[in-house]
């Protein structure tokens, strides 16, 4: 672990990506302390005579949208959706992921061969054409958001899990554990799954940017958590129409994105490096 620790360290641009995240994760859940306003109330005065959203100020630090309601706070409320649905989602896609991979690699034969085939089935299907397509299907909601993410994005995670599982399952260490009785669930928790965990924990890492892109890009269909709850990529698609008049509508929940998917990303390659140094430079 100090090891480890020493290696993350070292790599200035993850531990700038970690404090970035902590400093989103804690503005988003600590919203309801840090808002100076309710996200969803509307302003008698937080439009201009002409309707218009009005331009970021001391009072609205981030002006107000096309209704009238104040900007800062939404956006904190939206992060503390954004980020909830990218940890939930990608968790359970890991999870799904990692559970069918391991039992396909493992077991192999028809069950590892079905799995599989399935899994390629799946990934046929573009990622965003098939949550929009299972969206339409089911009621737009927080949850369902949830549980349409994890079911387009376990696939990779499978992926990769069944080809380092089908490697692992040869090794002699695996035949030796065979050859002493033991049953299959202590083969997979005690020798397979600890060489998979830094894999798990980096797709993990990883795949929260990814989440978090998806669920932004649902919300901006308008296929992703509808209104009024609070979301960036539907802060974005509510003000794509004053794109001209009010550009800070879209451009500040548009940089909220791009810094967070950014600082996931930086530091899911600080921990491939430091759990698998051969990776490093790559």
């Amino acid at each position: 672990m100090k090891s480890f620790w020493f290696r993350f360290r070292r790599d200035k641009l993850a531990l700038a990506g970690l404090v970035i995240i902590a400093v989103l994760v804690t503005a988003g859940f600590a919203a309801s302390l840090i808002a100076p306003y309710d996200p969803n109330e509307q302003f008698f005065d937080g439009l201009t005579l002409e309707g218009s959203p009005l331009p970021p100020s001391l009072r609205f630090w981030f002006g107000t949208d096309t209704n009238g309601r104040d900007q800062f706070s939404r956006l904190l409320f939206g992060g503390q959706t954004s980020i909830l649905i990218g940890v939930l989602a990608n968790g359970i896609a890991v999870t799904l992921g990692s559970v069918l991979g391991v039992t396909a690699g493992y077991l192999r034969g028809w069950i590892g061969a079905s799995i599989m085939r399935f899994t390629d089935l799946m990934m046929a299907f573009p990622p965003l054409l098939l949550a929009i397509a299972l969206t339409a299907i089911l009621k737009p909601g927080l949850m369902i958001v949830v549980l349409v993410i994890a079911l387009v994005n376990w696939v990779q995670v499978a992926r990769v899990v069944y080809a380092e599982t089908a490697a692992l399952a040869e090794r002699d260490y695996i035949e030796a554990a065979r050859a002493m009785g033991a049953g299959t669930g202590r083969i997979l928790l005690r020798h397979l799954m600890p060489h998979l965990v830094p894999t798990l924990i980096v797709y993990g890492t990883l795949g929260i940017a990814t989440t978090v892109l998806l669920e932004s890009m649902l919300s901006f269909l308008g296929r992703g958590v509808q209104p009024p709850t609070p979301a960036w990529g539907m802060m974005i698609f509510e003000s794509q129409s004053y794109f001209l008049n009010a550009p800070w509508l879209v451009f500040i929940p548009g940089a909220a994105i791009l810094i967070l998917a950014l600082s996931f990303n930086l530091v899911g390659d600080g921990l491939r490096d430091a759990l698998d140094p051969t990776q490093r430079g790559r």
